[in-house]
């Protein structure tokens, strides 16, 4: 079978099956893993899908389809595995902060020591992380829950947010660029985010380099409102200078 034969295959199968791993592809088209993974990045390039640790999985026909958190997790996990490392060390005891419903935001919840923390969450699947640690209190949004996400969006889960006033926030979303800031592929997602910005000191934007230079459907904030940029590669010259000139510290993991 001719490499351009496989390659459609490979995209007509992700897309059907949503995901596959390395060896099931290498299993079904009779050669190596390492030539399966050169596929999967000449794919990646081209768009066709996106790699994940592992394996691959489909790319979402819209940018307003929220992607399912069970995808997310095991996309770029050691990249967000880092970043989240990375963000803890700026967590200090007694801190009060906000982890939103990003799978970067679930690293960080399986990885914070059991200190004296108070963290509000709109997302199911850190609030079940941290309810482990005992000397962490959790405070959960509430409101209208997304499946895909096992996230509380809407007014109620809105509204939550003003209610208190943190320290201390870590977020992710879809994109960030230079002149329309950070976005997030969909709107309720994006309004959480922005009433958490509006509701803390200090915001830690947690995105790998997938993320930067890239527009998303809906606009949570201007880059602006970013204290803390923590990324896994080195970012080129113009967006070092708009962090500079918006006086956004960049932290590398």
């Amino acid at each position: 079978m001719l490499a351009v034969e496989r390659h459609l295959k490979i995209v007509d199968f992700i897309n059907m099956n949503k995901s596959a791993r390395v060896s099931e592809l290498s299993k079904m088209f009779s050669v190596t893993e390492e030539t399966i993974r050169r596929d999967l990045e000449k794919l990646e390039k081209k768009g066709k899908l996106l790699r994940s640790h592992g394996g691959a999985v489909v790319v979402q026909s819209s940018d307003k389809i929220e992607t399912s958190f069970s995808e997310r997790e095991v996309t770029n996990v050691l990249e967000k595995s880092l970043i989240a490392e990375e963000a803890i060390k700026l967590i200090k005891e007694n801190n009060k902060i906000i982890l939103d419903a990003s799978s970067t935001a679930w690293y960080m919840a399986k990885k914070i020591p059991n200190i004296p923390l108070t963290v509000m969450t709109n997302s199911i699947k850190v609030a079940m992380e941290l309810n482990e640690k005992s000397n962490i209190t959790v405070i959960s949004t509430g409101g209208t829950l997304l499946s895909k996400s096992l996230s509380f969006v809407g007014s109620l889960a809105e509204s939550s947010f003003d209610l208190y006033h943190f320290d201390k926030a870590f977020i992710s979303c879809s994109g960030m660029d230079i002149k329309k800031g950070l976005t997030e592929s969909n709107e309720q997602q994006a309004r959480i985010k922005e009433q958490i910005i509006k509701n803390v000191d200090e915001v830690n934007l947690m995105i790998d380099h997938t993320k930067l230079h890239k527009i998303s459907f809906s606009k949570i904030c201007d880059m602006s409102e970013i204290d803390y940029l923590i990324t896994d590669k080195t970012i080129d010259d113009r967006l070092e200078q708009k962090c500079l000139e918006d006086e956004i510290s960049v932290v590398y993991i």
